[in-house]
């Protein structure tokens, strides 16, 4: 994955994701989107076969876009952790019924 911004006004950052989709993105502009000073948190795929994502962030007030992105990428990361630590609990306390 290769990350660069594209355009930096303020409070207002729109940057580049190669080698990422709908996949990642659709979880980032979900989270975003709770952060109360976020005002728009969007991305679009331009075209499929490119594998790149465009993903624009705009903040309220003198909030920082990219401290905004990093809190969102945190989170991320701790949902995935305990989505992980479940499904080993569930695996190990699964019991097949005995045929």
């Amino acid at each position: 994955m290769d990350i660069k911004i594209i355009k930096r006004i303020k409070n207002d950052v729109k940057i580049e994701v190669e080698g990422e989709g709908h996949t990642y993105c659709n979880i980032l502009q979900k989270t975003l989107i709770k952060n109360k000073d976020v005002e728009f948190a969007g991305y679009n795929v331009p075209h499929p076969l490119t594998n790149k994502a465009i993903i624009r962030l705009k903040v309220k007030g003198n909030k920082k876009p990219e401290k905004i992105l990093v809190a969102a990428a945190k989170e991320i990361s701790a949902e995935a952790d305990e989505f992980k630590e479940k499904i080993v609990d569930a695996i190990e306390k699964y019991k097949p019924k005995a045929e």
